[in-house]
Parts: C-alpha cells; sequence; structure tokens
C-alpha cells in the first residue's frame, strides 16, 4: 500500500498580485560577481552560477520561496510504505529548449549519470542510496533506493537533461522558463523567454534578461545609477543605504553561512586549542559592521536561522570574543610565539576579501600573523576545494534547504570535505540520521552534529549574510528564496 502525495501548485498564490498584467517587450539587466564555473549543470558548483541557471534547468521538484519543495518536471509522486520505492508521475506537455519532447526516458538517462549506475561514473556521489531505476511508461519514473533515505526527496531538483544531447557545456538546453542565447566570457550572459514553457502561471513577463559578471562592488552600484542594470544584485549595506531614496532595496537570509575555513590537518590547525584559540580571537561583529554594514546574522554554526527546525540555538555565544583566553589556549598548544597563516581568498568575491583584511588584524592580536593569497575562482576550486593546497581561507556556499546537503560535506570520507575535519562520531551520527524517518529523531541529530563541529572548533563560522538587492522602482516581484536561485520568471515591470 502506497502512501500518495499530491502537491498542490502555490504558484498561484505567489503571482495573484500579477493577475492580468500585460507581457512586455522588456529586459531586465542583472550583474553577478563571477563568471560561471560551467555551462553544464552537472559540472557546476558555485552559487553564482547555479543562481542564474537554475532558469533554465529544472529538475523534477523545484525548490520554493519557502524552503519547502514544489512540484515541476514531476506533477505528483508517492512514496512506499518501507520508504523505499519512489513513484514520479510526469507531466505531458513539457519541451526542452532544442524543441525535443521530454519523456520518462530522458529522466532515466539523467539519473543513470547522477547515480553511476549501469557502469557509469555517478555525476554526485549524493545518489549512492539508488540501487535501480525505471520508466514503465513514457510518463512514469521509479526509483528504488538500497535503504531509506531521508535526503533523497530534495536531491530530485537536480537538472533533468535531454537524452543524446551532449553540448551542455557550450549550449545548456533544458526545460525552465528561460532559454540560453549567448555568453561572452568575462563580460554578460543572455537569456530569453521560452515561449513553450508548461506552467501557465510561470509563463515570464520579461522576454530578455542579460547577466553582467561584474566583480568590482562601486561598479556595480554606478551601473544602477546610470541606467546599465535594473537590478543591483548582492550589493553591500553601505550601498543600500546610500540608495534607498531612489531605489526599491530589499534583503533577506541568505543561506549562505560565512565561514574563516580552517584546514584541520595542516599544522598548527591540526591542533584543536589553536582552532579554539583562532575561534575566541575573531570578533564577528566588527565583521558584521565593517563588511556587511549591519545586514548579517551571526553565527556559531555551519547553519543558517532560516532553517529554524534544524539550526542548533544553543550555540550561539560559544566561542565570545577574548583575546586573552586565546593567547592561553595558543600558548598550551606550544605556539607562545604564534605562527604563520596564509589566506586564500578568491579575488573575485570583494565581501570574502575585505572580511580576510579584519582577520589578519583580529590574528595579529594573538600573534598568528596571517597574510592574504588572492586567487581566481577557478583557481580557488581547484587549489583549496579539490585538492586541499591551502591553510585557510573565506567562502561562503549556496544554501540548500535539505540539512544533509551542507553536514554532509565535512563527512569524513567526503571528498568535497575541504576543510579535512575527522570526527568518528560525527560520522556516524550523520549516518544514523540519513535512515531517520521519524523528522524529531532526525532534526536532534542534526542539531548534534552542528554542535560536534563547532566543540572541535572545525572552522570559525562568521554569519549569514543578508542578500541585498537594489532594484528600479517600477520592477516588480523580486523574490528572495533560501537556495541559489534568482527568478527571473517573478518579474514584470509596472
Amino acid at each position: 500500500m502506497k502512501s500518495f502525495i499530491v502537491f498542490v501548485s502555490a504558484f498561484a498564490l505567489l503571482f495573484a498580485s500579477c493577475v492580468g498584467k500585460k507581457v512586455q517587450n522588456s529586459v531586465v539587466r542583472i550583474n553577478i560577481s563571477a563568471e560561471p564555473d560551467s555551462l553544464d549543470p552537472w559540472q557546476s558548483a558555485a552559487a553564482d552560477t547555479a543562481a542564474i541557471f537554475n532558469n533554465v534547468f529544472e529538475g523534477l521538484l523545484k525548490p520554493s520561496s519557502s524552503g519547502g519543495l514544489n512540484p515541476c518536471i514531476a506533477e505528483r509522486y508517492s512514496v512506499s510504505d518501507d520508504k523505499l520505492t519512489y513513484e514520479f508521475k510526469l507531466r505531458k506537455n513539457i519541451v526542452f529548449h532544442n524543441g525535443k519532447k521530454l519523456t520518462s526516458k530522458d529522466v532515466l538517462y539523467t539519473y543513470q549519470r547522477l547515480a553511476g549506475l549501469e557502469g557509469l561514473k555517478a555525476v554526485s556521489n549524493k545518489f549512492g542510496s539508488v540501487e535501480s531505476i525505471a520508466a514503465p511508461d513514457d510518463y512514469t519514473f521509479t526509483v528504488r533506493l538500497s535503504k531509506p533515505d531521508a535526503s533523497f526527496l530534495a536531491l530530485n531538483s537536480f537538472a533533468i537533461l535531454p537524452e543524446g544531447y551532449d553540448n551542455q557545456a557550450e549550449h545548456p538546453i533544458g526545460t525552465g522558463p528561460y532559454k540560453f542565447v549567448s555568453y561572452a566570457a568575462g563580460q554578460k550572459l543572455t537569456f530569453e523567454k521560452n515561449a513553450d514553457y508548461y506552467i501557465p502561471e510561470r509563463m515570464p513577463r520579461v522576454n530578455t534578461v542579460e547577466v553582467y559578471i561584474m566583480t568590482n562592488a562601486a561598479a556595480v552600484v554606478s551601473a544602477l545609477r546610470s541606467d546599465q542594470l535594473d537590478i543591483a544584485y548582492f550589493i553591500n549595506g553601505e550601498d543600500a543605504n546610500l540608495l534607498k531614496s531612489d531605489y526599491a532595496v530589499s534583503s533577506a537570509p541568505s543561506n549562505m553561512v560565512q565561514i574563516f575555513g580552517l584546514n584541520n590537518a595542516y599544522g598548527p590547525l591540526s591542533d584543536l586549542r589553536v582552532r579554539q584559540a583562532i575561534n575566541c580571537a575573531v570578533n564577528k561583529k566588527d565583521i558584521i559592521d565593517g563588511v556587511w554594514a549591519g545586514y548579517a546574522d551571526e553565527l556559531y554554526t555551519n547553519f543558517s536561522p532560516v532553517l529554524k527546525e534544524y539550526y542548533n540555538d544553543s550555540l550561539s555565544g560559544f566561542y565570545p570574543y577574548d583575546i586573552e583566553k586565546a593567547k592561553a589556549l595558543l600558548a598550551e598548544a606550544g605556539y607562545t610565539d604564534g605562527f604563520e597563516l596564509v589566506i586564500t581568498v578568491p579575488a573575485n568575491y570583494s565581501a570574502h576579501v575585505q572580511t580576510a583584511e579584519i582577520l589578519v588584524s583580529q590574528l595579529a592580536k594573538i600573534n598568528v600573523r596571517a597574510k592574504l593569497e588572492l586567487v581566481e575562482w577557478a583557481t580557488w576550486l581547484e587549489q583549496v576545494y579539490t585538492k586541499y593546497q591551502y591553510q585557510s581561507t573565506v567562502i561562503s556556499f549556496s544554501g540548500k534547504i535539505e540539512p544533509n546537503d551542507i553536514l554532509a560535506r565535512y563527512v569524513s570520507t567526503n571528498k568535497r570535505d575541504f576543510i579535512r575535519f575527522t570526527n568518528a562520531k560525527y560520522d556516524s551520527l550523520m549516518e544514523k540520521a540519513l535512515s531517520e524517518t521519524d523528522t524529531v529523531a532526525r532534526i536532534n541529530l542534526y542539531r548534534e552534529c552542528q554542535k560536534l563541529m563547532t566543540e572541535n572548533a572545525a572552522s570559525v563560522f562568521i554569519c549569514d549574510p543578508n542578500r541585498i538587492v537594489a532594484t528600479k522602482k517600477n520592477l516588480r516581484g523580486y523574490t528572495f528564496y533560501p537556495v541559489s536561485f534568482v527568478d527571473f520568471a517573478a518579474w514584470y515591470y509596472d
């Protein structure tokens, strides 16, 4: 007997205020701060890239602005009583941007590669619990898991790609409300409305979106003021305060935790007392005020309070700012005279560079002689995130609505455990949480995992910066999501 779950679309509510507005021959111009790391959604890891290309690519399900999951390519799904079999019913009117009609064969093709079935190399290690998949008919797709996996449902927002098309890295093809048009490296990306989009309530009202690659914050504000941009995306707090009188300025927690990442396998940082000392030496309020102009929530865990159920608020204030305690911890660890430390930072993220500059000053007070190493984003991904060839870094990761997607990064067997955090109890709790189907028990397990990371000073969890945008006052519909998504289809002009 299956427990059946049927989605009721929330999109109509989201756009109810816009009913009756005429589709205009319009353009919206917005900025991002980094080059796309790949146009292929299965190869990309950058938050800015995902934020833009989630308009082109869609999964069986799609995150909502409230942190839930909405129907997308799948209009409904069911789960077996033993929590091992998922059946998805696909919509029958979906066409890829190249004109190919979507069927379950495309979903089968996608999941074979995502999970690495039939001898293929897995695109993602997150699909390890997938045992088998099937397409009983053109609009039914089923997944059988080897064991219950509470994180599986959220994974179904991964992009469904058309079978037989292998040029995603050059010309991306998806099913979303916007089609990719062009990419001029170092300049801009262009997208156009998908006139064949299958959800009427989500039909775009802006015909063209131009996304400009701009690494300089002052240049973004100047472009907005000179009418070269219609939306200034992710601006800093100081600029937001200056723009309030002439533009519509709004903000929301970004669910992108900024961390001072410590390589737990590197020399002095392999000592817990040293990592605790660094935590005590970091004045987070100075960073929040100096970099984010107060537009951020101070944190002591790798979770944002946006995820209210899972967020462990008991960790607040775990490492109070205390220079004398920090010095004592360093002395106890044998570093009375301190040590040298390199902070490797992606140069294109000015807020992270500014944060690192403040950290250099703060760490000097405990004789940790830090210096900056500014690198290109591609170099950071290779050197820090992939090869762990660094000492410390400052970074934020794209928001997730599934807690396992956040905390699994620090399981010792995960190749993306770039801070080299190793804790057997943590690994055990994470494995248990995956198979736990009781919501309350699962919440408690993830809260305990957060506590372990904080107690072991895995890194310095600084803050959740607010995402701040400034838009022209006649441009409506900007919607904040707890994941990386700039929703083009929600925009319209008065």
